[in-house]
């Protein structure tokens, strides 16, 4: 009974042996208590490298375009710098932009400054007026469908125009070649010589003084003007004779009426509004059976001429005479 009573508590001990252990056992002392193992280090993901070579790609993509930056400054700085060398213009380059453009479409604007160029790829219409304040040079060519108002124009090369109309005053330092036809509403008045190479054709032709290197060719009548000239009456005339003339230096006609007892000498001396050069040539006609009867002859000299006759005239008659005078 002893021993049925003593087995419950050694499963009593054994129990309690588990779960504390006794400090000796079979009267050696108890080893230490041992630690638990260390659980496996697990490798964690490579994220790390992959940020490592992200890292160096952007180095490398930064170290791209510091090198482009570099080789762009240095292409503009030589680009400049031959710009400069070779004596061009130092002028900036501005391009229109679409928000430019509309803004010039809205209203006034003032774009750029007078040291920069404004391109304009595309083509440009201006329905309104468009004023130049200085200089207007054109590249190319110029065609212009209505009129064109100019104070001024200086051509320095050739220059062809379809119709031009001058107002004012046209002054040509040079030598002015006309193709075809020259209409001048106006007087023309030419300081130096004229050469014409062709047909003059002319309603009238008023000049101090005309050269003709040629023939002359006149296929109408031929009017002489200018102011009647002077007379002074002779003794051929007779007692109450008179005399008249009409007409001019170059020609005209003469009257005689004579009077009583007329004498061998001169009816009349024309005396010219201007005198000649030298001693001109008159060629008198005279006009009638009875002035063809007279013995009449001229005297001549550079300041008048006279009509005479070398026998005695009858009294009460009247002659007539037409005179042409060239110099």
């Amino acid at each position: 009974m002893d021993s049925d009573q003593s087995e419950p508590l050694a499963t009593g001990s054994q129990e309690d042996s588990l779960e504390s252990p006794p400090p000796e056992l079979n009267g050696k002392p108890a080893p230490p208590p041992t630690e638990p193992e260390p659980e496996p280090s697990v490798s964690p993901p490579p994220k790390k490298k992959r940020r490592g070579i992200t890292k160096r790609v952007n180095i490398y993509l930064l170290l791209f375009f510091l090198l482009l930056g570099v080789a762009a400054a240095i292409v503009l700085i030589a680009y400049n710098e031959s710009k400069h060398n070779s004596g061009t213009s130092n002028v900036s380059s501005q391009s229109l932009s679409q928000s430019t453009l509309q803004q010039l479409a809205n209203g006034d604007a003032t774009v750029g400054n007078s040291s920069q160029v404004l391109n304009v790829q595309s083509s440009a219409i201006f329905a309104g007026k468009v004023l130049m304040r200085q200089d207007l040079q054109v590249a190319g060519g110029l065609q212009i469908g209505g009129t064109l108002g100019l104070n001024d124009i200086t051509v320095a090369g050739s220059a062809q125009f379809g119709q031009a109309q001058v107002s004012k005053n046209l002054a040509v330092a040079g030598t002015t070649s006309l193709q075809g036809a020259v209409t001048i509403a106006k007087s023309l008045q030419v300081s130096g010589g004229g050469t014409f190479g062709g047909t003059l054709s002319a309603s009238q032709l008023t000049t101090g003084n005309l050269q003709l290197n040629g023939d002359l060719v006149l296929t109408h009548h031929i009017t002489v003007g200018g102011a009647t000239p002077g007379r002074t009456n002779g003794n051929a005339l007779g007692n109450g004779g008179t005399s008249s003339v009409s007409g001019s230096d170059t020609s005209g006609s003469i009257t005689i009426n004579t009077g009583s007892g007329p004498a061998a000498g001169c009816f009349i001396t024309v005396n010219f509004t201007a005198r000649y050069n030298a001693t001109p040539h008159v060629l008198l006609t005279p006009v009638g059976s009875s002035a063809g009867g007279l013995s009449y002859y001229v005297n001549r000299t550079s300041s008048n001429f006279s009509v005479c006759d070398s026998t005695g005239p009858p009294g009460g008659a009247s002659f007539g005479f037409d005179y042409f005078v060239v110099d």
